[in-house]
Parts: structure tokens; C-alpha cells; sequence
């Protein structure tokens, strides 16, 4: 119990968990903008499923180090570059998130034609939490990489990982809400996973982008937002 006394180990686990949340942000975004395409009575139940797919991918990747570290191994070269098993990861969900988010902003600002009579056609379920799963994985590489990195003790890490997705399961609800009631916001929160998905792509061609700054970045456009919807409803309050 000498670890119960050592205050490096908390210290390791505050930092690990609030980083933890701060990397999951993409996760809660890309979840609540798949789940809000359902209907209502499946939307809480997806984004638990999918935070639930989130946890147990992290924990898995924490139990399996060995593995991940021989996805650092050269498969190939192409332009140059020394593509690993990581970097594939990366790539292809990088394009996917690229082409997934164009594809949502597409339908955002130009909705398809329908009759007044035809009936709103939803994603099903199960490719919903198939989408969420196939994200999970590129997102949690990432996370797990930034675990070992901080801490030593495996159970640190994975007290770490369940702190933080019990933190985005009480927040998703919350988020999605938020996001579905303001389309400048949603737009805002797609703008957000074209940048990591760029982030990742170019990350798994070796060139490292900071994250920092794809959030100071989003965090600003976040808070000019907020101060305009302010505005907006300080405007409708008078004219009322």
C-alpha cells in the first residue's frame, strides 16, 4: 500500500484523468453528432454504448502494450515516408473523420429535397455503433499513447480511463443537447473534427501537429460564439 502515501502517484492520476477528458472532447463531439442523426428513444442509449466502446478499447490497448509498441515497426516506405502499423491506423481514420464531417456539413447547409409527406429516413442502430467503434479505436490510440507516456503503473492508467469516460457519459446528454439546439455550434463542432482528422492524417505521414493548438483554436471559436448567441437572445428579448 506504500503507493496509498505516495503523492507522485496522485499526482500521475489528476493530471492522466484531466488530460484523459481534455483528449476525449473529439470522442463526445463525433458521438453526439452520429447520435443525434437517431431517433430520440435511441439517442441516450447509443452515446452510452459508444463511451462504454470508447472505455473498453482504452483498457484493451493498456492490456495489450506490447502489441501496440510493434505497431511502431516499418511496413513500408511510400514518398519517402516509413509507414508503420500505427500510422495506417491514423491515415485511414484521419480520411475517414475527413470524409465523414464533410459529408454532415454537406447535409448541414444543403439538406436534400423531400416531399412534405415523405418520412425521415434514419441511420439504423447498429451502423451508428459500428461508425462509433471504428472512431474509438483511431482516438484511443491516441489516448493510450499519451498514458504510457505519464504513468508507470498500469492500474493509474486504467483508473484514469474509467474516471474520464464516467466524466463524458454524465457530460454526452448535456453536449448533444446543446449542440442539436444550436447549428452554428453544431457547424463549429464538424469544423472541429475536419482539423483533428487533418491533425491525424498528418500524423500518421510523421509530422507531429501539437493538439494544443487545434483546441486554443476551437476553445476561441467556442467562446466568440457564445458571447454571439448572447447577443442574439439579448436581441429578441428587446424586440419582444
Amino acid at each position: 500500500m506504500s503507493w496509498f502515501a505516495n503523492p507522485e502517484v496522485w499526482a500521475a492520476l489528476l493530471t492522466l484523468t484531466a488530460l484523459e477528458i481534455v483528449l476525449g472532447i473529439d470522442n463526445i463531439i463525433f458521438i453526439s453528432i452520429l447520435a443525434g442523426k437517431l431517433p430520440a428513444k435511441h439517442q441516450g442509449k447509443v452515446r452510452l454504448l459508444g463511451l462504454a466502446a470508447a472505455m473498453v478499447s482504452r483498457i484493451a490497448l493498456l492490456f495489450s502494450l506490447s502489441w501496440l509498441m510493434g505497431l511502431t515497426t516499418p511496413l513500408f516506405s511510400l514518398l519517402g515516408f516509413h509507414i508503420t502499423g500505427r500510422d495506417l491506423i491514423l491515415i485511414t481514420g484521419g480520411l475517414f473523420l475527413l470524409g465523414k464531417a464533410t459529408h454532415e456539413i454537406h447535409e448541414k447547409m444543403e439538406p436534400a429535397e423531400s416531399s412534405a409527406t415523405e418520412s425521415k429516413v434514419y441511420p439504423s442502430v447498429a451502423s451508428t455503433i459500428v461508425q462509433i467503434m471504428l472512431l474509438d479505436i483511431v482516438f484511443s490510440l491516441d489516448s493510450v499513447i499519451t498514458a504510457v507516456g505519464m504513468a508507470s503503473q498500469l492500474w493509474v492508467m486504467v483508473t484514469a480511463v474509467v474516471i474520464s469516460v464516467g466524466f463524458m457519459m454524465m457530460s454526452a446528454g448535456r453536449v448533444s443537447s446543446f449542440i442539436e439546439q444550436h447549428p452554428s455550434v453544431k457547424l463549429l463542432a464538424l469544423s472541429f473534427l475536419l482539423l483533428i482528422g487533418f491533425v491525424l492524417v498528418a500524423e500518421g505521414l510523421g509530422q507531429h501537429i501539437a493538439k494544443g493548438y487545434i483546441y486554443f483554436a476551437m476553445a476561441f471559436s467556442f467562446f466568440v460564439e457564445m458571447l454571439n448567441i448572447r447577443v442574439r437572445r439579448k436581441g429578441k428579448t428587446r424586440k419582444d
